[in-house]
């Protein structure tokens, strides 16, 4: 598939996410599920791009374009849906960033499956731990300024483990020692997610989550050299 192609597709994609969000925004919805529909919605592209094999330097230049955009959000509303203007987070930049890091580092031959990890583990479990937490949260607990929810967390935990578990064994087979490196990291990443001051777990998780896979793996194939 041409590059023209490809890029037509991904902007119908996200035109599609901010097309449902404006709307959703439109009829009062919570601005926090808007930002949930679009976080999830942006996260998921990287699939697209997995199955089209897009270049790293067009990856990486969509989300250095995504992170300045980000930050200009914080003080004009270019991306209502998104972000608050004066909003005391910066999550979406973040989250751009991050991004780009994963596919700087990983988006090489063998080793994409790590950058799909760690953005699919911030894309699903941290959307989905925020939502369950204000929705359904009925056990807060509280380290420091931050106050979570046990529910959130461990709905954290529970994503990210399945995530990761979908991805290495789909793509290695099956192994026991694969679950295991599932739910480690998914420990992890829900020990990183209670740290999110100012949205910065929106940069260490997904890191975190793709490095600590890779570091696990290639342990593996020592051991069993």
């Amino acid at each position: 598939m041409g590059l023209t192609q490809q890029l037509a597709y991904y902007a119908l994609w996200l035109a599609s996410v901010f097309a449902f969000a404006e709307w959703l925004r439109s009829r009062q919805v919570d601005g926090e599920w808007v930002r949930k529909v679009i976080h999830i919605g942006v996260g998921n592209i990287i699939l697209l791009a997995w199955a089209f094999q897009v270049p790293r330097w067009l990856g990486v230049g969509f989300s250095l374009v995504f992170a300045g955009l980000a930050l200009l959000s914080y003080r004009v509303a270019i991306l209502p849906s998104l972000n608050g203007v004066g909003r005391r987070s910066f999550g979406t930049f973040f989250y751009a960033v991050s991004i780009g890091l994963l596919l700087y580092w990983f988006w090489l031959p063998q080793r994409q499956v790590f950058a799909v990890i760690g953005i699919l583990v911030m894309t699903w479990a941290d959307a989905l731990a925020g939502l369950v937490g204000k929705t359904w949260g009925k056990h807060p607990y509280q380290l420091g300024s931050i106050q979570k929810s046990w529910e959130g967390s461990l709905t954290m935990w529970a994503v990210s483990s399945l995530v990761i578990a979908a991805l290495l064994l789909g793509y290695f087979g099956f192994s026991p020692s694969l679950l295991a490196i599932s739910l480690l990291v998914g420990g992890m990443a829900m020990g990183l997610e209670v740290f999110s001051w100012w949205g910065l777990d929106n940069l260490t998780v997904p890191l975190a989550s793709a490095g600590l896979c890779f570091a696990l793996l290639q342990l593996l194939d020592e051991l069993y050299l």
